[in-house]
């Protein structure tokens, strides 16, 4: 933790400073609106924090394609109610507009850009130099002064704004940077076998980068699967004999590749639930045909509970189903009040299992909640974070 700088160490008084934030937050599909606000709570503090500079708020919001892909209009909205003053917005990202609304910020004003991620670039990874030279920083760097990199949830991802901006500009870890990873290094630390990672969730890509990590380093000596990843593992099983949409189905060689190696580590669903005439209905897993399951099913609650009671620390990422359709909550429940009631350190991110969390009353009853999903497991298995690995960079440069 000593290898990179904090907001102490730079001075930030009257300089306009870029705060790399994540406060990606869950979608209620039906009405659009932003369901759980504990991400954007958490970076209003390191917000707060800079109240001498001129703060200029990035963050994404959502994936291309899918339904939580939307402005941070809502975001802005919650974020100036949490800061009891108005956070300006600019619908721009890096262009002429958000150039002007940057030069025209004062001292002690909030402004917020538009979703990073409707800008192309921040859909991909790039080396530390090649995302010093993206359109998105070299256009909104001559308009900064310093960078506060605070997105511990993306520091997995080697984005322009999470890696960029830290090889042009004096850069230094937020205040939740900082929280994380003196928590986690702490947990780490005390950390027992047995390890059971509780996976979930419609991060696919994400799951199986995490799973790999964790296996590979020793971290997860099971791994109970739930959500869209259960099925891409059941269909490389060949227990579910439909096909998947193309999305999930892509992932299947690669979930057949770590069943064959890790065979041993994994417990997959033995039964799922669906809605039948508006109703919560379980089947067997071989027995799901076309339907969509919404949840896992009371067996698999059950096995996957006396696991997590029986190990010496538990990592939970991600709902086990679709936790905000009445009915179908209560796999998400189940294993959370599994996980806080077990006699295991326990550690639990994202942003939707904190919801259910705070619905059950046992969020303090967990020994870490993260914000953090892909990221933290990232960190826990011993992988290199893009983030942490930018701010070492930036901190050896500002040593010099």
């Amino acid at each position: 933790m000593v290898d990179f700088l904090s907001i102490d160490d730079l001075e930030l008084a009257g300089k306009k400073v870029f705060v790399r934030v994540d406060i990606n937050t869950p979608v209620d599909p039906s009405s659009g609106r932003l369901m759980d606000l504990g991400r954007i709570r958490e970076a209003s503090v390191t917000i707060r924090a800079l109240s001498k500079s001129a703060v200029v708020v990035g963050s994404h919001q959502g994936r291309v394609g899918r339904s939580d892909y939307i402005s941070l209009k809502q975001h802005r909205e919650a974020l100036s109610k949490m800061l009891g003053t108005e956070v300006k917005f600019v619908e721009d990202v890096f262009g002429e507009a958000a150039r002007n609304a940057i030069d025209r910020l004062n001292e002690g004003e909030v402004l917020m850009l538009e979703n990073l991620r409707f800008a192309a670039e921040e859909n991909y990874e790039y080396s530390f130099e090649d995302a010093a030279k993206t359109h998105l920083v070299s256009n909104l760097a001559p308009h900064l002064d310093a960078c506060v990199l605070d997105a511990f949830p993306t520091a997995h991802r080697a984005h322009p704004s999470i890696v960029g901006f830290a090889e042009v500009l004096p850069t230094c870890a937020g205040l939740l940077v900082a929280r994380e990873l003196k928590a986690l290094t702490r947990i780490i630390a005390t950390s027992k076998a047995p390890y059971t990672a509780v996976l979930g969730g419609a991060k696919v890509s994400d799951r199986l980068e995490a799973i790999n990590a964790l296996i590979s380093n020793g971290k997860a000596d099971n791994v109970l699967l739930t959500g869209l990843i259960a099925l891409v593992f059941l269909r490389a099983a060949k227990v579910l004999k439909a096909s998947l949409d193309p999305e999930l189905e892509r992932y299947v060689p690669k979930a057949a590749e770590l069943l064959s190696r890790y065979r041993e580590n994994f417990h997959l669903p033995e039964d799922l639930a669906i809605m039948k005439d508006g109703e919560r209905v379980e089947v067997d897993v071989r027995e799901l045909g076309d339907a969509k399951p919404l949840d896992i099913g009371i067996k698999t609650i059950d096995k996957f509970s006396r696991i997590i009671k029986s190990s010496g620390t538990v990592y939970m990422s991600g709902p086990p189903g679709a936790f905000e359709l009445k009915g179908f909550e209560k796999g998400t429940h189940e294993l959370l009040m599994a996980t806080a009631t077990s006699l295991a350190t326990t550690i639990v991110s994202g942003g939707h299992l904190t919801t259910s969390m705070e619905t059950l009353g046992v969020k303090e009853w967990i020994d870490h909640v993260s914000t953090a999903g892909g990221a933290l497991v990232m960190f826990l298995a011993g992988e290199r974070l893009p983030l942490i690995e930018a701010l070492k960079r930036a901190a050896a440069r500002h040593k010099r």
